[in-house]
């Protein structure tokens, strides 16, 4: 944990991702591709470190600040782990859990949606949970593209999908 921590301020701003998570408010959005790039030069030695082994340890030394664990393999706990070694969130949770409490708070404030778009708005925020944003040229994949891709997506929600997409980028 020292360790690795102490490389987050050693490579605050060599990579992109920590010089991002540093800033707050974020002046430019997290990408996957600098997640990637994080969590390749931490898993090369002489680090060797994977988000499960530097989750466990998290958990070995501040158990009751540590909920869940980062047992899916998600990429993304990495931005969890950062935030948490950064001291910008009291507690370690799964990446998926940060965006579900934030999803659900932004939901209550958007009650006017159709079953339909509630269903694509739940892909959209699985595609956040695994990649971090969704852009417009995610539609274009799963698991929207077998349900009509952006065509569909626009159809729903009209220019409103803009903003919404906006919005989620930013809320969760």
């Amino acid at each position: 944990v020292e360790s690795f921590e102490k490389f987050i301020k050693e490579n605050k701003d060599e990579i992109t991702a920590l010089r991002i998570l540093y800033s707050r408010p974020y002046k430019q959005r997290l990408t996957f591709a600098a997640v990637k790039e994080l969590a390749d030069a931490i898993e090369k030695p002489p680090y060797l470190w994977g988000v499960d082994r530097l989750w466990n340890a998290y958990a070995a030394l501040e158990k009751s600040k540590v909920r869940g664990a980062s047992a899916q393999k998600i990429l993304t706990d990495l931005v969890s782990l950062i935030r948490f070694a950064l001291h910008q969130e009291n507690e370690l949770e799964p990446f998926a859990e940060h965006v579900q409490k934030r999803y659900e708070e932004w939901l209550s404030k958007h009650k006017n949606f159709t079953e339909e778009q509630l269903r694509w708005l739940e892909m959209i925020k699985e595609h956040i949970v695994g990649s971090l944003t969704i852009e417009k040229d995610d539609f274009d994949s799963v698991p929207f593209k077998p349900e009509g891709g952006l065509g569909k997506a626009y159809q729903l929600f009209g220019e409103e999908l803009w903003g919404i997409m906006d919005e989620l980028n930013e809320v969760l």
